[in-house]
């Protein structure tokens, strides 16, 4: 891991305890990388609760109630589904604040509508909830490095950092 997202990683976790939070995240084409970062941080366990790895329809549905007429009528990388995705991640958890992440990363699986690169966000805390999307250039590995960027640089705004 780079020192930018290590160094964001302590904002995030000084943030958050500053608040008394605990931050829980619901994560698909990151694959538990944004939970990874967190958790590198030593004494993380005061403010992060879990991280929910939903890469399938399935396990979105499963695990954090993501409604299956949302992903038959948008699709998995849409604002409705992580929203779904950042609500049922705070319900399911402890946390106060809940970030959620679905994308394309490539570098197959873009279409006319969703390029590789797409990616959506939402974040979910007590008394808000906010939803966002972006499309990153670069390969997969970088999409999937500026999506941790994005989401935890959120999570420190909505903190008032």
């Amino acid at each position: 891991m780079d020192d930018a997202l290590q160094q964001l990683a302590i904002q995030v976790g000084a943030a958050l305890q500053a608040r008394d939070w605990q931050l829980t995240c619901a994560e698909s084409c990151t694959g538990g990388w944004a939970s990874m970062v967190v958790t590198s941080v030593p004494g993380s366990s005061a403010w992060f609760d879990r991280g929910f790895v939903t890469y399938a329809n399935e396990a979105k549905q499963d695990m954090l109630g993501v409604r299956p007429a949302t992903l038959q009528q948008f699709g998995a990388v849409s604002e409705a589904a992580v929203r779904e995705m950042a609500r049922g991640a705070l319900a399911h958890s402890r946390a106060q604040l809940s970030l959620a992440i679905s994308g394309v990363a490539g570098p197959g699986g873009g279409t006319v509508d969703k390029p590789v690169g797409l990616v959506w966000f939402a974040w979910c805390w007590t008394g808000g909830e906010l939803a966002e999307k972006h499309l990153f250039s670069g390969d997969r590995e970088a999409i999937r490095h500026k999506s941790v960027e994005v989401a935890l640089s959120q999570v420190l705004k909505i903190c008032g950092n």
